[in-house]
């Protein structure tokens, strides 16, 4: 019998050595080098770093397989190394590729019918791997698949050494379900890097080498074969296979919208598996947990979804990007950064720094709100306030601050819709593509469809004085593109005006979540039906954008953008500048002059006095010139001067000193 078996492996031999002589014309794929497998390697996951160059994202670009990053053979547990030696190859050190001893093994235990043996040693198995052909096709592989994979590997032994072939073997080898290569096996079961597997792990993985899928009493019942161990240990270091999720969630995911942007705009041909950002990995947390804590306050009123934007004045560079409120939405994908909404009130400041900026209106000028008709082609556009109130005469900053909607459309009237399409296009507000006839008078109340981005990219042209520039996600961005779109004193006049409390407060009161302990400018906004509103506002150093609303398009139940958005932009701006000062920006040269335009007789500065009471006068330069009571329009005169809210009874109640310049050949208009 014995020899009956010899001369079968002899024959089985000789038939396996002919076979390679036979094949010796068949063409073999083109062989890589060790290196240029390495550099080829992709982990399954990219890495969205922030500034730091923390881990705040990562996203899965391979579905089939989980894949880390390439280990090193000098990072990888001896125990591992050792243990997978002893499970598939100990004679790995001695043959050059083909172990012609477990061939004839395999052999003489399959004609003895003692069933299969593996005969395939590492070299083989890595060619299998770098060979398509080589692939498996629902059964074993045949005998011309057999001799391609063993001229391959002999290949491989003359080309690469003992240890690149191992280190190649310990990365791309599948040790459990789609866990592909030590990274991802030693991560995922252990929690751990390669080069901290114990003895009774290192035996776990080798084991499951030859069953992938086997059960974790099957794993152990093959570990203890390969190594004198504790079965308590290999039993504890096994139980660890039944928790393997079918599909690994990902572990770091503060800001999958900025990941895919970033993805999306790189370079086709790019491989780098971590990308880097401008984002700040501490403040992106913060807005994350800031925005859900707000959602979830008014989620009541039928509030799902919200996004922030949060960017440096000087650079341009994002540094909280936050598209969307996860497992709270029903729509988690949509980046809402992007997605273009209804802007309402918050483009009303664009609207009136152009009517600076023409000299139509200086924040002082006085605009009636009363109730208006505007024709249409469509019939009578009538706008009305958000609180269905009218006030009368009221000044331009008045009207801004308070975002009175009459006197809004009233300005858009002299400004011209297509005028103001056109400025609006200048600030970067890609998505007004028709003519301002299409748009009409309800523009001024903010009908136009605009994104976050391009909201916080013009508020910060406000911020910058009147100059505006991309935003950057990347630090590699070319800082490019800048154009001035005001000027420097329209610029400033808007901020004045979205920074006066005392302005604000005709609608919204002193107390409100507008309100910070620092120089701050800042404009809320609610569309039609309150299916969107918005909070953008900068101090010095920072611009922040916050909407909230429903991604679907359905409408809130009594929210603003005081009570919905403005609370998550009042705590992202403090925690901004927890000990970083915002200082109000310097006047530019010329501010509070008269306009030699317009004759000195019909120039008029109005005092009034909030709350005045019956007998409160006013003092201008140590003379009465008329009752508190009433709004006083006085005559402009060049010079310094001091006005005073006197009581009845002679006492002063407020004072404030002043500049009116002459007017001069450039001399710009300013309240």
């Amino acid at each position: 019998m014995r020899r009956w078996l010899a001369g079968v492996a002899a024959l089985a031999l000789g038939l396996m050595v002919t076979a390679l002589w036979l094949g010796l014309d068949a063409r073999l794929p083109e062989l890589p080098a060790f290196e240029r497998v390495r550099e080829q390697w992709k982990p399954s996951e990219l890495f969205l770093l922030d500034r730091d160059g923390v881990v705040i994202q990562e996203r899965r670009v391979d579905p089939r397989r989980r894949r880390l990053d390439w280990v090193a053979l000098a990072d990888i547990s001896p125990a591992l190394r050792d243990a997978v030696l002893a499970s598939e190859d100990r004679r790995f050190v001695a043959h050059s590729g083909v172990d012609a001893r477990a061939v004839v093994a395999a052999v003489l235990q399959r004609v003895s019918g003692h069933g299969a043996r593996g005969a395939s040693t590492i070299t083989m198995q890595v060619a299998s791997t770098l060979d398509p052909a080589l692939r498996r096709r629902g059964g074993p592989r045949s005998l011309p698949q057999k001799t391609r994979q063993m001229r391959v590997a002999w290949a491989i032994e003359s080309r690469w050494s003992k240890p690149q072939i191992l280190e190649a073997y310990l990365n791309l080898v599948t040790f459990a379900g789609e866990l592909q290569g030590v990274g991802a096996a030693s991560h995922v079961l252990f929690g751990k890097a390669p080069h901290g597997l114990s003895t009774p792990e290192s035996l776990v993985l080798a084991a499951l080498l030859r069953a992938p899928n086997a059960t974790p009493a099957k794993v152990v019942e093959r570990a203890e074969k390969l190594g004198s161990v504790d079965r308590a240990e290999l039993e504890l270091a096994a139980a660890r296979l039944a928790s393997i999720p079918a599909r690994p969630g990902l572990e770091v995911a503060l800001a999958p919208h900025a990941a895919a942007r970033i993805l999306k705009a790189r370079d086709a041909g790019a491989s780098a598996v971590r990308l880097a950002s401008t984002l700040d990995g501490r403040l992106q947390r913060f807005v994350v947990d800031t925005l859900t804590r707000q959602l979830l306050a008014v989620r009541d009123q039928r509030v799902q979804d919200g996004a922030v934007l949060v960017v440096d004045n000087a650079t341009g560079e994002v540094l909280a990007y936050v598209g969307g409120s996860g497992d709270l939405s029903a729509a988690r994908h949509v980046d809402a950064v992007q997605a273009r909404r209804q802007a309402g009130s918050a483009l009303k400041p664009f609207l009136y720094a152009l009517a600076f900026d023409q000299r139509l209106l200086t924040p002082a000028s006085l605009l009636e709100d009363a109730p208006l008709e505007v024709a249409t082609p469509t019939g009578l556009y009538r706008p009305h306030n958000y609180d269905e109130q009218f006030r009368g005469l009221v000044s331009a900053r008045t009207a801004l601050a308070g975002s009175l909607n009459v006197p809004a459309v009233r300005t858009l009237g002299l400004v011209g819709a297509e005028a103001m399409v056109q400025q609006l296009r200048r600030l970067g507000f890609a998505g007004l593509v028709e003519a301002g006839d299409f748009y009409g008078p309800s523009l001024a109340l903010g009908s136009a469809d605009v994104s976050l981005w391009e909201m916080v990219g013009a508020y910060r042209a406000l911020a910058t004085g009147g100059i505006w520039s991309p935003l950057r996600l990347t630090p590699g961005e070319p800082l490019k593109g800048s154009r001035r779109v005001y000027s420097t004193l329209a610029a400033f006049q808007v901020s004045g005006i979205l920074s006066d409390r005392e302005s604000r407060s005709v609608t919204f009161g002193l107390e409100n979540p507008l309100a910070t302990r620092f120089w701050s400018a800042v404009k809320t906004g609610t569309s039609k039906e309150m299916r969107d509103n918005w909070a953008v506002g900068y101090s010095r150093r920072y611009t922040v954008g916050v909407w909230v609303g429903n991604v679907t398009g359905e409408p809130m139940r009594n929210v603003s953008g005081v009570t919905g958005a403005a609370p998550v932009w009042l705590d992202v701006m403090m925690r901004l500048h927890e000990g970083v000062p915002s200082e109000p920006p310097a006047p530019p040269a010329g501010l509070l002059a008269l306009d030699p335009d317009i004759p000195a007789g019909r120039q008029r500065v109005p005092f009034e006095a909030r709350e005045a009471v019956a007998g409160q006068r006013w003092l201008l330069d140590g003379a009465v010139i008329g009752e508190a009571t009433e709004l006083l329009l006085w005559p402009a005169a060049s010079g310094r001067h001091r006005l005073s809210l006197v009581a009845q009874d002679g006492r002063i109640v407020d004072t404030v000193s002043f500049v009116v310049r002459g007017a001069g050949p450039s001399a710009p208009v300013d309240d």
